[in-house]
């Protein structure tokens, strides 16, 4: 009987191998095609509120955090900074995402990063029986419980967008 043999991302290999469940959606998308985080939540049929960007910034100090917030909001530096401590942080360029995380822009993951930096969430992460971020690819995205993924990163929740 043939099986049809689902592609599977490292992002989903780290979650199998902690024993956390998910649920992995695709998405169609062309190549070089920008598609942006409304329209993935639309494509693989799930509210904009559950879909979490994964956005990679650097502090004044030198060091690289991970914010993750919700596809139809925008990231507050000031907020960003306070709550890693930070004077203020800037967006990485983009450049410099695939060096430094493994993931390119579109395709990052807050998990199975080259390193793992200080990671938050904005705080309606925790609110929602279910998450969505990028599974690492693009085209992939990966729907877990929330407490399981702020465990696996060590991450902390705050308020980290624009109002």
């Amino acid at each position: 009987m043939a099986r049809n043999k689902e592609e599977k991302t490292n992002v989903m290999r780290t979650l199998e191998q902690k024993k956390i469940g998910y649920i992995a959606k695709t998405y169609p998308h062309g190549d070089g095609d920008p598609i942006d985080g409304v329209s993935v939540a639309r494509a693989v049929g799930l509210d904009a509120a559950m879909v979490f960007k994964t956005l990679v910034c650097k502090g004044a100090s030198g060091g690289h955090y991970v914010f993750d917030i919700p596809v139809a909001e925008n990231l507050d530096l000031k907020k960003a900074a306070k709550a890693v401590g930070e004077k203020a942080v800037s967006m990485l360029p983009q450049k410099e995402l695939l060096p430094l995380t493994g993931y390119v822009h579109g395709g990052c993951s807050p998990v199975g990063m080259k390193k793992q930096f200080p990671t938050v969430f904005h705080e309606t992460a925790a609110e929602q029986e279910q998450i969505a971020v990028s599974a690492g690819k693009i085209g992939y995205q990966v729907v877990c419980k929330p407490g399981d993924l702020l465990a696996l990163l060590r991450a902390k929740t705050a308020d980290i967008i624009v109002e």
